[in-house]
């Protein structure tokens, strides 16, 4: 009998040593927080007003960057451009014509004009001595002989004059004309430059690649200044948000690693958290998880890479975990 209490004894305790060596080997799985995929969508729009000449794409494709999405009607514009063009070469032109002086025919002029005062310059010249000597020798009176020292006088001014003028034509014009009409000049080509700032505006393209995820307007229709014609999905824009416990808040930081596993999305994905949220929250209804229900919480963000955000749909539920150990890949 004792025999037997002893052997019970031992099978009792060899039981519990195998029980407690099972449990130090058991590790506690880490701990699971219940999300979703969420996308911030990229809103294209035109900030001039207009009426769709035609849409490029369709929701659910993917488009590559620059690839062109929509037009408007630029034809208002397209006027408004060569309009500011004609001005900004007519401005030009008047601020080149200010720093040449006149035109070679009409410098000419003035050198003909002058050569002809010269010419009489001579002539009253001569007849002055003429007269002159008749005054010597008492044949004509002294009046006869002062008129023609008066048309001299007339001559020489004359061809002073037209000497002055020919200098004034070959100098270019004054200083604060030329800088005054260069900057009219640049004025010009300014308004030109919002011309076809405002033309381009009426065709828009992919600010990156992405996927089409909304056409809102159609050819045809008018669509306001800064209204959305186009909504894009860039795989960068994808993340993970999820709701994590106050409990486990102390075991996570910006930049730790997560892993990210949903239906039907195969191995589970890499992510690092980007955002963590500053103040709690009790987690809302969109939590699929019971157990979680009217607790307090803190939002926070995950982004994976570009290749693994693009098996992610928003609004799509997700398990997240940290990076201990992969989860068990998802059926």
């Amino acid at each position: 009998m004792q025999n037997l209490k002893m052997k019970l004894t031992q099978l009792v305790c060899a039981s519990a040593a195998a029980l407690g060596l099972l449990g130090a080997c058991t590790q506690k799985p880490p701990a699971a927080w219940s999300g979703y995929a969420e996308g911030d969508y990229v809103y294209v729009s035109s900030p001039i007003a207009g009426r769709v000449e035609g849409v490029a794409v369709r929701a659910g494709e993917s488009v590559r960057q620059g690839a062109a999405l929509f037009n408007l009607d630029a034809s208002s514009e397209k006027l408004a451009e060569k309009e500011a063009e004609a001005r900004a070469q007519a401005a030009l032109a008047q601020a080149n014509n200010l720093g040449s002086g006149k035109r070679r025919e009409e410098l000419a002029v003035t050198q003909a004009q002058l050569a002809q005062a010269r010419a009489a310059e001579v002539l009253a010249n001569s007849d002055l001595q003429r007269q002159q000597q008749l005054l010597a020798q008492g044949f004509v009176s002294k009046a006869r002989a002062d008129d023609a020292a008066t048309a001299v006088a007339q001559a020489r001014a004359r061809v002073a004059e037209l000497t002055a003028a020919l200098q004034v034509a070959q100098l270019p014009g004054r200083t604060e004309e030329i800088f005054a009409q260069r900057a009219n000049a640049q004025a010009a080509r300014e308004a030109l430059s919002q011309s076809q700032w405002r033309s381009g505006q009426k065709q828009q393209t992919a600010p990156a690649d992405a996927l089409v995820a909304d056409v809102f307007f159609q050819r045809g229709e008018f669509v306001g200044a800064g209204q959305p014609v186009v909504s894009l999905l860039p795989p960068a824009n994808i993340k993970a948000r999820f709701f994590v416990p106050e409990a486990d808040l102390g075991g996570i930081q910006m930049g730790q690693a997560v892993w990210l596993a949903c239906d039907g999305c195969g191995k589970p994905m890499a992510a690092k958290i980007s955002r963590i949220a500053t103040q709690p929250e009790f987690t809302p209804p969109v939590i699929y998880s019971n157990a979680q229900r009217s607790k307090l919480v803190f939002m926070a963000e995950a982004q994976p890479s570009a290749a693994d955000a693009v098996r992610l749909k928003p609004g799509q539920p997700l398990d997240v975990r940290p990076d201990v150990a992969p989860p068990v890949q998802a059926k």
